[in-house]
């Protein structure tokens, strides 16, 4: 179980947040958050459903784990082992995460593979997101495990398609020179970027492609 309790600053004042492992009781509330984080165009298919949710909890629910403010469900992020092989980098987010369900989720895995992460647009401002990938990076820690990995979405390709390549894209946000709203974040939260993935999520805005960025175990 993962419970931790921190304050952050907010509208001039402290707010008490609590990162803890999600349960059946919050599902409505994940239902909602996800409509609110993923708009269209994000095809509405590939937002949670109960069955998924209940899955999440009860397969392997040191990887569910979401964020309250002063009581309020503001995000959550999902994930699950996996066994990867880096020498064969090339999957898509539908198989290695069993299509949102994780039943794939192998228990002696070496990787705490990235399933989602979202957040409430109005509590973006306090870095949830990187308070919940905090707790991943622990989780890696705890359970001794060799890294965190997951396919990061490029939605600021959108704006570019037409001049730049993926890859060219890619390399521009990691060299500062333009701002992704996925990408940026992930580097702000310690993920390595490792190589661009084709095809690996119906996403009309990264033009189906993914950056697959990693943490490394520092004790391993």
């Amino acid at each position: 179980m993962y419970i931790k309790e921190q304050y952050l600053y907010m509208n001039n004042q402290n707010v008490r947040a609590v990162v803890r492992n999600y349960e059946q009781k919050d599902f409505a509330e994940l239902l909602t958050i996800q409509k609110e984080s993923f708009p269209s165009p994000f095809p509405p298919e590939l937002l949670w459903n109960e069955k998924q949710l209940h899955n999440h909890i009860s397969l392997f629910s040191d990887g569910a784990l979401c964020v309250e403010i002063d009581g309020v469900v503001a995000g959550s992020i999902t994930s699950l082992l996996v066994h990867y092989d880096l020498k064969h980098p090339q999957h898509t987010w539908e198989d290695i995460t069993s299509n949102g369900n994780i039943t794939n989720h192998d228990q002696n895995g070496n990787t705490l593979y990235v399933v989602d992460i979202c957040i409430r647009p109005t509590y973006r401002k306090l870095n949830l997101g990187k308070l919940l990938m905090q707790g991943l990076y622990e989780t890696v820690v705890h359970l001794k495990l060799q890294r965190l990995l997951g396919g990061g979405r490029m939605p600021g390709f959108s704006k570019y398609s037409g001049v730049l390549s993926p890859q060219q894209y890619v390399d521009k946000v990691i060299s500062g020179e333009l701002y992704d709203p996925v990408i940026s974040f992930l580097l702000r939260c310690g993920r390595t970027p490792l190589m661009l993935i084709p095809n690996y999520i119906e996403d009309e805005e990264s033009s189906n492609h993914a950056l697959l960025m990693e943490w490394r175990n520092p004790f391993l």
